[in-house]
């Protein structure tokens, strides 16, 4: 179907005087509404005001302007039906080939901080979606462009063939449809934000950001979705600056260093491994976190992502430039820094300078056959005040320093969680072990340096004192865990009488 009238009425107007001066060089007539009908006399294309085709001018502020027979019949119309063409002739409608319509930005004013609500009312579209549906229903006449990067496609088929073909309008209908699902998905979304309980129906809205090479193994295919209209993501405000492409499981780690790292102020570093922290550590420079870090398990480190919350200087990127790196973040890079890492070519370098707050209400989504599991994101850490001495030894100032380091860190080990740590450096991880007792064991079994007068956190409670009881044995001096088993008695026994001292939290943090 040859393309002669066209409807253009966009809030986003990247590219349209290209597309503009495109369809009228192809003779196409364009239709248009008022501040897009302004913006194209103003590049000197010659433009039909939408109250010339309904007879009625805007109303309401331009909340109406567009809901009339003579726009949406032209629309839906089916020009080779009798009972449509008869209805065309008596109400005078002419049909319209071609809908170009990009919706108000409520997700952006809605993710606005300090936006009032009157303001992201107002950026409801009605009439948008309105065309877009009606244009995407009729795709077997009409074509509809819902997006700045679809119109060199448009104008590269107009130009050639002179119509849009099959496949491509049907491919334009599923991306307006999928838009007007998310646009309405988003709306739902901000108008229960106020609500503390989960929705009756929950509708993803997410917008593919990049292709993945491959997915947790080479033969699963993947790719990167971010939230549409979210304040931040996993990659905003993020630049990669060398190396090759992001993986799947590059970007899985990524988000769980991230995480980590958010626990703490001072100078940290972050090593991930499998999704799993193979150190941990915060310090007076970056440089030496890093290597308290790395210390705890250098094995298990070699081909880790590194997360770091300062800038990396020329001696630490030298450092990390010895060995092997699968992806380094940082807030930035210092002189001499990147001329060191970027000698290694696949090193994937990125420089993060995203310090927005999470995304208010924000939930966690686990994918289960045939449906999801959704939870409240587990945001909270619990301080020293919270916490409650069950022993008759109290910590000295200095564990309860390592008890606090360990325990915000065993939150983001994989269950059943143990974190031995010693001078604000993790020294023996244990994760995702079936029983509580062998993950206390593997933690002390890969402790690279003693742990005697170390600090360990348990992410649930000991369901026996042989846990604590391992941990003493090899020295451990302070304890933190959540408590609540029915034998608590018994540990707190077992640390008294090992003049251990042992802190609980009262809540679990269970990470699988």
């Amino acid at each position: 179907m040859r393309v002669g009238r066209a409807l253009i009425s966009v809030s986003d107007k990247a590219g349209l005087e290209a597309l503009a001066r495109g369809l009228a060089g192809l003779g196409v007539t364009i239709v248009s509404t008022g501040g897009t009908a302004a913006a194209l006399r103003d590049m000197g294309v010659e433009v039909v005001q939408v109250d010339r085709v309904t007879g009625h001018p805007e109303i309401m502020g331009g909340r109406v302007k567009t809901l009339h027979p003579r726009v949406h019949g032209g629309i839906l119309a089916r020009p080779d039906h009798e009972g449509d063409a008869e209805d065309m002739r008596e109400a005078g409608i002419e049909p319209i080939d071609l809908v170009v319509v990009n919706l108000y930005p409520f997700e952006e004013t809605a993710s606005r901080r300090g936006a009032a609500e009157a303001e992201i009312v107002e950026q409801i579209d009605v009439g948008g979606p309105a065309m877009v549906r009606a244009a995407a229903k009729n795709f077997a006449r009409v074509g509809v462009v819902t997006s700045p990067d679809q119109y060199e496609a448009v104008l590269e088929e107009l130009r050639g063939a002179g119509e849009l073909s099959p496949e491509l309008r049907r491919r334009l209908a599923e991306a307006a449809f999928r838009r007007t699902a998310g646009y309405d998905a988003a709306i739902a979304a901000y108008l229960a934000e106020t609500r503390d309980d989960f929705p009756e129906g929950l509708v993803l809205n997410f917008d593919k950001r990049r292709e993945l090479s491959y997915g947790e193994n080479p033969h699963q295919r993947a790719a990167y979705y971010a939230e549409r209209g979210a304040r931040r993501h996993l990659l905003s405000r993020t630049e990669q600056v060398h190396g090759r492409e992001l993986s799947f499981n590059n970007l899985y780690d990524l988000d769980a260093g991230l995480g980590l790292l958010s626990e703490f102020e001072l100078p940290a570093c972050v090593i991930i491994k499998h999704n799993n922290p193979c150190g941990a550590a915060v310090a007076g420079d970056v440089g030496t976190a890093y290597e308290r870090a790395r210390d705890c398990d250098p094995v298990s480190a070699y081909g880790g992502v590194i997360v770091v919350n300062r800038p990396v200087d020329a001696p630490l990127g030298e450092m990390l430039a010895g060995t092997f790196v699968e992806v380094l973040c940082a807030p930035g890079y210092e002189d001499g820094a990147l001329a060191a890492l970027t000698v290694k070519p696949n090193t994937r370098i990125l420089r993060r300078s995203e310090r927005r707050r999470r995304n208010p209400g924000e939930r966690d989504l686990r994918r289960v056959v045939g449906g999801l599991l959704v939870q409240d994101r587990d945001a909270e850490s619990e301080g020293r005040s919270q916490m409650k001495v069950v022993t008759k030894r109290a910590p000295t100032e200095s564990e309860w320093g390592d008890l606090l380091f360990a325990w915000r860190v065993a939150k983001h080990v994989k269950s059943n969680a143990i974190v031995i740590a010693r001078d604000l450096a993790t020294v023996g991880v244990g994760a995702g072990q079936m029983s509580r007792v062998d993950s206390v064991r593997l933690g002390i079994e890969k402790a690279r340096t003693p742990v005697a007068g170390g600090a360990l956190a348990s992410d649930a409670f000991f369901p026996f004192a042989d846990g604590p009881e391992a941990a003493v044995a090899a020295g451990v001096t302070a304890i933190v865990q959540p408590g609540g088993s029915i034998r608590d008695d018994e540990v707190f026994d077992a640390a008294d009488a090992a003049g251990v001292a042992m802190v609980v939290t009262g809540r679990r943090h269970f990470r699988h």
